[in-house]
């Protein structure tokens, strides 16, 4: 016998208890973060060198790999790109 889904999906959750806006920009910030981490240590990039290559300071640079904090300006997301040799690409669904 196959099982029918029960209940509400984890997103719908989410949204019904005002939480999933604030779960999905934290989400995103933690596999952007992650993708600079990885990149920075595939190409053997410190933290001092990638916040030059920014042209910010390691506290900016720090906020930015911070998988907690979600405030991240497009413009800060570029630096960093550039600076590992990636582009950024939005888009809306």
């Amino acid at each position: 016998m196959k099982k029918k889904h029960v209940g509400s999906s984890f997103d719908s959750w989410l949204r019904e208890e005002g939480l999933y806006e604030q779960v999905t920009a934290t989400a995103i910030k933690r596999v952007l973060a992650r993708q600079i981490e990885a990149a920075m240590r595939d190409q053997q990039i410190t933290k001092t060198e990638m916040a030059r290559r920014m042209q910010t300071s390691r506290a900016s640079l720090h906020r930015l790999l911070d998988p907690d904090n979600s405030a991240v300006t497009l413009e800060t997301l570029h630096r960093a790109a550039t600076a590992i040799g990636r582009q950024v690409r939005l888009e809306f669904v």
